[in-house]
């Protein structure tokens, strides 16, 4: 398998530590609100990853960080506490929010058949860890003590910058929702790894420390969280883009000064989800929710169809015409299959079987090109084989793509009732039309189709059909 490493900017053949093992890490979500479905497209990203590789016959074993504790709203260790923000916003305690927020998270990934990962520690389960690391770096000569925090000293390191060639001089301070300056660090590129100065006085999390009652910092989480529970040396370390600098980054930093060798060697990263009007981001105010998407209804499946649609190493641009084209493409797929679903006769054509599947394999073991498997898909719908081939060809591929396609197929072939919320609009929109209101009977038409029903015009009167 060729996948391309951020840290050499290139494509290399995936070669883990340990042959027939995986280890793969993922940056887990700051639980202070829900995550929007630009944090979810790099968790359906990863999840594809790690089912692809266990589907290629590895034992794959993937830890995720909770991070309830230490996350500023600016990367540069400033700003306000995004936690305690929660806590506000709510009127809850932190770790009240912490739960809420880490329940809803996985509960979006349950309806988007995300895999929860073999270990998920939560930040602030391992503080004694913590601790621990940076006491050594310390000792190493890699921490140093300023204005009542714990910082990590990059100018001891032969080269800091590791995605990306950046000249000191030309570093701007805002890097990430403003990166400001802090008059402690020694140099600008230096992070905390332990805050005990603050200026917030209600901060809600504080432990002893031999460095003073304080919290950790947001990036001594990721590190320690990886090595204590997937050793010295990580296969994958996974992320959105974003994360790349400056938290991945100072990953790099502290673990291999900790550990004195290379840590990970390859680094996966999922481009941003965009709107017409830039990157989606809780802060912006465009805030796309599972459970809004639900309430308009569109089923969550489709919107991992629609993430699959493009490579994870572009930008893909989210509007409600670009899903509705997935959901009429989506409908298609489960419309085909429903076909021949329950046709169990003959036996399996090996020649064929093999043809096809090399086209999905071939597809994914190029930088894990999910589009190309997606066509892969189709040409099975289409070939010139039986049904049996075509239906365990299918269900080996759902097992990367979790796609609910013999699923939902063989329950449009149960004949289900027309839905009560489709009749309803059926019924708006035969009100809009009578009052010559036809954008509003074209934007409930829109509705009907996200639902997956087609609604006609004949001679006899209103036809409902499922796409």
């Amino acid at each position: 398998m060729q996948l391309y490493n951020s840290l050499t900017h290139k494509k290399e053949e995936f070669i883990p530590n340990i042959q027939g093992k995986t280890s793969i890490y993922t940056c887990g979500p700051t639980v202070y609100h829900y995550a929007h479905i630009g944090n979810l497209r790099t968790y359906i990203m990863e999840d594809v990853l790690e089912k692809y590789l266990r589907f290629t016959g590895l034992d794959v074993t993937r830890v995720m960080n909770i991070t309830d504790v230490g996350h500023l709203t600016s990367d540069g260790d400033t700003g306000d506490d995004k936690m305690l923000k929660g806590a506000k916003r709510e009127h809850k305690t932190v770790m009240e929010i912490a739960q809420f927020y880490t329940d809803a998270f996985f509960s979006d990934c349950k309806k988007l058949n995300i895999k929860t990962p073999d270990v998920v520690i939560p930040a602030t389960s391992y503080i004694e860890e913590f601790i621990r690391v940076i006491q050594v770096l310390i000792d190493k000569g890699y921490a140093y003590e300023s204005g009542g925090n714990i910082y990590f000293d990059t100018s001891k390191l032969e080269k800091y910058y590791v995605f990306n060639d950046f000249r000191e001089e030309d570093l701007a301070v805002g890097v990430r929702e403003g990166v400001e300056e802090d008059s402690n660090k020694r140099n600008k590129a230096d992070f905390v790894l332990w805050f005990t100065k603050s200026k917030f006085d209600s901060q809600e999390l504080k432990w002893e420390s031999p460095f003073g009652t304080g919290y950790p910092g947001w990036h001594i989480e990721c590190s320690c969280i990886s090595m204590k529970n997937l050793g010295e040396y990580l296969d994958i370390h996974c992320g959105g883009i974003d994360n790349a600098f400056p938290h991945h980054t100072n990953e790099i930093a502290q673990s291999e000064a900790y550990l004195g060798h290379e840590w990970c060697k390859y680094w996966f990263h999922v481009h941003h989800l965009n709107t017409n009007s830039g990157k989606m981001s809780k802060s912006k105010g465009e805030f796309l929710t599972v459970s809004l998407l639900e309430e308009k209804g569109y089923n969550p499946v489709v919107y991992r169809y629609f993430c699959l649609q493009s490579h994870y190493r572009k930008s893909l641009v989210f509007d409600w015409d670009n899903l509705n084209n997935a959901v009429t493409a989506y409908n298609k797929i489960i419309e085909k299959t429903a076909l021949f679903v329950n046709d169990n006769s003959g036996d399996i054509d090996k020649s064929e079987y093999e043809r096809l599947m090399k086209n999905f394999t071939d597809a994914l073991d190029n930088d894990l090109n999910t589009s190309l498997a997606i066509t892969a898909l189709y040409n099975v719908l289409k070939a010139d084989t039986n049904s049996v081939t075509k239906i365990e060809l299918i269900k080996e591929f759902d097992k990367v793509l979790g796609l609910d396609i013999i699923e939902n197929a063989m329950k449009t072939n149960q004949g289900e009732e027309i839905p009560a919320e489709v009749l309803e609009l059926v019924e708006e929109r035969k009100s809009a039309r009578k009052e010559k209101n036809f954008a509003l009977a074209d934007e409930i038409r829109n509705k009907i189709t996200a639902l997956g029903y087609e609604v006609r015009e004949t001679r006899q009167g209103v036809e409902i059909r499922k796409i």
